[in-house]
């Protein structure tokens, strides 16, 4: 009787996934912000989070009790993200034109390397209407930009804008390259929009244009 073959990358991989329960959650976590920026939350399938993972379907449930349950645990975790980017950058030291720009670069920055975030949000929007959007995100990112413009103005730098409209178009600047990815590949034939010399592009020419627009 012939021997059964045994994958053992397979078997060593779901071995340490099954040891290091953190680095297990961790992996889903990942392999699931992949699929909700794919196919937002509806259409998702735990089958692929599953295969992309190397963990069983019964092993994500373990950790999230259902596809909403992780779903949340996704963007909980961009949130968590977000929120530890703005402490580091100390905005309130700055006075308001440095705070936005450097503001605007760590944006830009977090958007190139994970683009999938935005693709996400967008889908919550489309798909559930915001129910499952984090306030907490919005509140710490628009709430940001408003702050930053409304020192502005009352400092002189910044003309008279409505800041919380300023704020949704500032990050719309922003977010659309990444979000439209795919509809805008072909404005640059066989070019990689996310490739490095156009991220530096979009980037330098996102914030120079905003930085027009809220000057005086």
């Amino acid at each position: 009787m012939p021997m059964p073959v045994i994958n053992k990358q397979k078997t060593t991989r779901s071995t340490t996934l099954t040891r290091n329960p953190e680095a297990t959650k961790n992996k889903i976590l990942d392999a699931a912000e992949a699929e909700f920026a794919v196919t937002g939350l509806i259409a998702a399938r735990t089958e692929a989070i599953a295969a992309q993972t190397g963990v069983t379907k019964a092993m994500i449930y373990y950790y999230f009790q259902s596809k909403e349950e992780l779903y949340r645990a996704v963007l909980e975790r961009c949130f968590t993200t977000a929120l530890g980017m703005m402490e580091q950058l100390q905005l309130d030291c700055l006075p308001p034109e440095a705070a936005l720009v450097r503001l605007l670069e760590q944006m830009l920055c977090c958007m190139s390397e994970n683009p999938r975030i935005g693709c996400i949000l967008s889908l919550e929007a489309i798909q559930n209407k915001g129910k499952y959007y984090p306030k907490q995100m919005g509140d710490l990112l628009y709430g940001t930009i408003v702050k930053i413009l409304e020192q502005g103005i009352i400092a002189g730098v910044f003309r008279q804008l409505e800041p919380r409209h300023t704020a949704v178009n500032i990050v719309g600047t922003c977010a659309f390259y990444f979000t439209a990815q795919e509809n805008l590949k072909y404005l640059w034939p066989g070019k990689r929009l996310l490739g490095k010399d156009l991220l530096q592009q979009h980037t330098q020419e996102s914030i120079d244009l905003i930085m027009a627009g809220v000057r005086l």
